[in-house]
């Protein structure tokens, strides 16, 4: 080793030393000289530093927890778990004061043996072989490293300058005032750096060992305290020839002053270091439900009840130490991701995607977030940093076309003016969608537009309100549009918390009907939980209640409120309810009362479905993230087959199915309530005309009843917006 190298070694040790000596002098020169101008002045130097240092707040990682208790991911910027001295294993406070304090519990803040030993030893050696400070003074350092502010205030709290020991040494006696030395001692342990990323003695123990700080051995515990002179270098698990020295350096220092015997110390000597290698995951990308979890990160940092500045919130999650409680119910979670691996593969070659949600109806509790894809760099195939199961603010996604899972708010629009099951509308070939006015009272549509239906091409025609759901028809949803107003559907739909992805207000065109507007799966799973409810929308929640350790902390809660009649609500899922028995997701019942509806994006962009029971409610997407309208559900191989185009029956409806058999297995089956009486005035609404029987009779699918008419729910579009998704719509035309 060259002289500079070892001079700078020994820097810290040198400066110590002076350090006391000067103050040593300042103490004692006052009273053999009382009358000295230079001492006086020398010794209120001393006396004007600081002498209290309160306890830093240590960084501590936070859990989201879900619904039964068991983790899904942790937060940290220091690694660490506070515990009372109590829970440490005695023979790891003895290891670590015989290594680094010997003399502890009977000096002071100083300890001039020690410093004078340390010196002439490492002098001697030519290398740092002992420490000089105190372990009142090393908490100190630490202490001052954890309050500092910025990099610059933390690099001074840590340099080895005369001024900086000085410091220390008048808070380290105003810390042995205050505090008994086992108050000192667990303030120490659980501050100190163990390496390898992990911070106090019961993570450290966790980390190398697999073990509580209680339980430590003399073995494990000599290995931990020979670690934090110099974490860097002495890291067991980064350099084990290192630190199976060091901790045979610690047993001989614990033989030397008789807290183990020769015999003891020599058998721990001669095993191996025995490290147990435990990683604490650090944010949700390891997590079992890694989307749902990125969801309730974002929820904490976006919320200004969480801090008023994104840093304030950031680091309350990463040091607060809190207990995130969340309604996310493993064994639903589980089964949403089975039916979406089963059925999009993550890593199919026609790069798809799915995106399920379920909530609770009647609680807005989101029982189960899931993606096909592992969370990720998205320029890897099977991987995805976009959650597209929710809106911007809590995933970046700009959302997707919703297809025919709108109609539902034109259906539940009719049904609240009093439009019975039976009553008819004409369904033509083709609809031109004029006579419709926003909600401003403007007109918008565009009389050189002809909207028409896809499959088989069914209209031209009559439909009740029942059949006309049931097959989805296009043609007959406009009209239904026109005749409720434009305005009684989208305020339907709001009323329910539907707005676009990115936050904004839903677009109002005659086409809103047929789902032009880009959403996310959660939103639509908590509208559809509305119905499920009997009118009873809640907003979607993901928190529970947050433990903090000074005590809960307040959440966002889902602010239910009756947006729909009762009766209306079970008028629409009567119908809905015939969708999987007699519609177009015939052959999707889950052996117990339930109600959905199909969507299928114009040029098989996308496809859905939305469904529910009274007491679990699912929304599930189907499509590709690099564009629907560039990638359409064309000649595409998935899980479970190959497809010409998908509909919203062939590929989400059985995700829907499968997920929601096992989500609801144990759970005790209920109905929905009766619709009231009114809505059968006109009959039940299940038979069209009679002349149209015959013609209709041959019109099956092989999922079930007619072609889906929902396929061309809008216009193909004219532009691109960027990155992962095609626009939403692209024909703002406006007037008659």
């Amino acid at each position: 080793m060259d002289s500079g190298r070892r001079s700078a070694r020994l820097t810290d040790l040198v400066i110590a030393g002076v350090a006391a000596g000067v103050l040593s002098a300042c103490l004692a020169l006052p009273v053999l000289l009382p009358t000295g101008l230079g001492v006086k002045a020398a010794n209120h130097s001393f006396e004007t530093l600081p002498e209290s240092l309160a306890a830093p707040v240590l960084p501590q990682r936070s859990v989201i927890l879900a619904a039964d208790g068991s983790k899904l991911a942790t937060f940290y910027y220091e690694n660490r778990v506070e515990v009372p001295l109590a829970k440490v294993a005695p023979i790891m406070r003895q290891a670590i004061i015989a290594i680094e304090d010997s003399r502890f519990y009977q000096h002071g803040a100083l300890d001039a043996k020690s410093i004078l030993r340390a010196l002439i030893a490492n002098l001697g050696a030519g290398t740092v072989i002992q420490g000089g400070s105190t372990l009142s003074q090393q908490y100190v350092k630490n202490a001052l490293a954890e309050t500092a502010t910025t990099a610059a205030g933390r690099r001074e709290a840590l340099e080895p300058t005369a001024v900086r020991k000085l410091r220390e040494l008048r808070l380290a006696i105003g810390l042995e005032k205050h505090l008994t030395k086992d108050q000192i001692l667990e303030r120490y342990l659980n501050i100190a750096y163990f390496g390898d990323g992990a911070y106090g003695v019961e993570e450290a123990a966790r980390h190398y060992f697999g073990v509580h700080a209680a339980d430590l051995s003399l073995a494990q515990a000599a290995t931990l305290a020979g670690v934090v002179r110099a974490p860097q270098t002495y890291d067991p698990n980064l350099h084990p020839v290192r630190g199976r020295e060091r901790r045979d350096t610690v047993l001989d220092r614990m033989a030397e002053l008789k807290v183990v015997t020769p015999a003891q110390a020599a058998e721990v000597k001669a095993q191996p270091l025995g490290l147990r290698i435990t990683a604490a995951p650090n944010g949700c990308v390891e997590s079992s439900a890694p989307f749902f979890c990125d969801y309730v990160q974002r929820e904490i940092l976006a919320n200004r009840a969480f801090g008023k500045t994104p840093q304030e919130r950031r680091f309350l999650l990463q040091r607060g130490g809190l207990q995130i409680h969340t309604t996310l119910e493993p064994r639903m979670q589980k089964a949403a991701q089975h039916a979406l691996n089963r059925y999009v593969p993550a890593n199919n070659k026609s790069g798809k995607a799915a995106a399920e949600v379920l909530i609770r109806p009647g609680t807005g509790e989101i029982t189960a977030m899931a993606l096909d894809r592992r969370m990720g760099d998205s320029t890897k195939r099977g991987t995805l940093w976009v959650n597209l199961a929710a809106d911007s603010d809590h995933g970046s996604s700009l959302g997707m076309q919703a297809g025919s899972t709108f109609k539902i708010f034109t259906l539940a629009a009719a049904l609240e003016k009093g439009m019975a099951f039976g009553h008819k509308l004409d369904a033509p070939k083709s609809f031109v969608p004029t006579g419709f006015r926003n909600c401003d009272g403007d007109r918008v549509g565009d009389p050189r537009v002809s909207l028409g239906n896809a499959g088989d091409g069914e209209g031209g025609k009559q439909f009740t309100l029942v059949t006309g759901t049931w097959h989805s028809v296009n043609t007959f949803f406009l009209e239904l549009e026109r005749k409720v107003g434009l305005c009684a559907t989208y305020k339907m739909a709001t009323r329910l918390g539907m707005r676009r992805a990115t936050g904004q207000k839903l677009e109002q065109y005659p086409s809103f009907t047929l789902g032009f507007n880009t959403v996310s799966p959660l939103r639509l799973a908590a509208a559809y939980a509305a119905f499920a409810a009997r009118g009873r929308y809640c907003r979607p929640i993901a928190i529970t209640s947050i433990m903090g350790p000074t005590g809960s902390l307040p959440v966002p809660r889902a602010k239910c409120n009756q947006a729909v009649e009762e009766g209306v609500a079970d008028a629409v899922n009567h119908v809905l309810r015939g969708v999987l028995t007699k519609g177009t997701a015939k052959g999707n019942e889950i052996g117990r009362p339930a109600a959905g509806k199909t969507g299928t994006v114009d040029n098989f962009s996308a496809a859905w479905f939305a469904g529910y029971t009274p007491d679990l409610a699912s929304a599930v997407w189907v499509g590709d993230p690099r564009g629907g309208y560039s990638h359409p559900l064309r000649d595409v191989c998935l899980g479970e087959g190959c497809y010409g185009q998908v509909y919203g029956a062939d590929v989400p409806a059985p995700i829907w199915r499968e997920t929601m058999e096992a989500a609801l297995k144990g759970v005790p089956e209920h109905d929905f309530e009766a619709p009231p009486g009114e809505y059968f005035r006109e009959g039940d609404g299940e038979k069209e005309d009679d002349k149209d029987k015959d013609k209709d009779k041959d019109k099956t699918k092989e999922k079930g009843m007619g072609a889906e008419q929902d396929q061309k729910d809008a216009p193909e579009p004219n532009g691109r917006l960027p990155w992962f998704f095609d626009p939403p719509f692209a024909w703002p035309w406006k007037g008659d």
